[in-house]
């Protein structure tokens, strides 16, 4: 009995550790490189920064619909309309196209993303946007702190080193506040932890998985798990909420698309540094719409952050062998 469960749980272990190391250091598996295109790193940077805008506009265009509903329901319905728009196109030619062998990975990809918008449209009511934004998108200088928890591979001092600076700035942008963490900022904290996770298995889909299938799994799976929630937080929505929760699932949809795209022509440690466009363009948005200006000290953070981000997304690792398989 023993046996078998020891070895059970390594074998667990084993598959999350294969999961981890290939998509912090995105190296496809052998004869799993269908999904991608030959490399085009300023095409993949432009889809990632057009990307990245759409998701600045997620977070301002979701803070101004939360004044009109709750945070359940605008999570509910950015997924069911994003589900709306793919659905049809996805199953037009019956449902065999969308069958999987990556379930799990699909179901990682949707808990882990439907989490981290919850968490950061639960934020934005609570501290400025461009605040909420540089926590939850300190992401990146998670994933080697996941790789080498998960996997015990040894992680070059570079990364170490730029993850450190990047915390440090994260410190920087809330020391000022003279207390505590707030509930808002430990909400975009624990956003950015679900969402490095929710990077890797992008790129992880993205070696064999067609674009399509993987928004499709993507808007289905959230749209179910935001039901729940949804009822659990409901608040019926405005009127005037309508046109703004259209627009939250538009901009989220065309985020989605053009992230999976520019995946495929360049791998994630070259295109880690544009995710960080998403502040530039927060911070722009919530100073000229809600005249949230940044102090020095939020100033001095952001350039940590995105001075940590980019050392820690480009030093080198100790890369892991290849498997002969994906986990399913």
């Amino acid at each position: 009995m023993w046996v078998v469960s020891y070895a059970a749980v390594s074998e667990r272990r084993r598959c999350l550790a294969q999961i981890c190391a290939v998509s912090v250091y995105s190296r496809p598996m052998p004869g799993d490189r269908a999904g991608y295109r030959t490399e085009n790193l300023v095409l993949g940077a432009a889809l990632t920064t057009a990307a990245f805008f759409c998701v600045a506009l997620v977070g301002a265009l979701a803070k101004v619909a939360g004044n009109h509903t709750s945070t359940g329901v605008l999570l509910l319905a950015q997924n069911a309309i994003c589900l709306a728009a793919v659905a049809p196109v996805a199953l037009r030619h019956g449902w065999g196209p969308m069958r999987t062998q990556r379930f799990g990975l699909h179901l990682l990809r949707a808990a882990t993303g439907t989490a981290c918008w919850y968490a950061l449209f639960f934020a934005i009511t609570l501290i400025p946007l461009a605040n909420a934004t540089l926590l939850t998108y300190s992401a990146p200088l998670w994933m080697p702190l996941i790789a080498w928890a998960v996997t015990r591979q040894r992680v070059a001092t570079a990364t170490w080193i730029g993850a450190g600076v990047g915390f440090a700035g994260v410190v920087l942008v809330l020391r000022p506040q003279g207390h505590g963490m707030s509930i808002g900022e430990l909400s975009a904290f624990a956003g950015a932890v679900l969402l490095a996770v929710a990077m890797m298995s992008v790129r992880w889909l993205g070696a064999t998985e067609p674009t399509l299938r993987i928004l499709f799994y993507y808007f289905l799976l959230s749209t179910v798990m935001s039901i729940p929630v949804a009822a659990l937080d409901f608040r019926a929505v405005e009127p005037q909420a309508w046109p703004w929760l259209f627009a939250v699932g538009v901009a989220q949809l065309l985020s989605q698309l053009l992230i999976v795209i520019a995946y495929r022509f360049a791998p994630a440690e070259k295109l880690g540094p544009f995710i960080y466009s998403v502040i530039v363009f927060t911070a722009l948005i919530d100073w000229l719409f809600w005249d949230h200006r940044p102090t020095v000290s939020t100033y001095l953070g952001m350039a940590l952050v995105i001075g940590g981000g980019l050392l820690a997304v480009r030093a080198k690792s100790t890369a892991a062998p290849a498997v002969p398989t994906a986990p399913q």
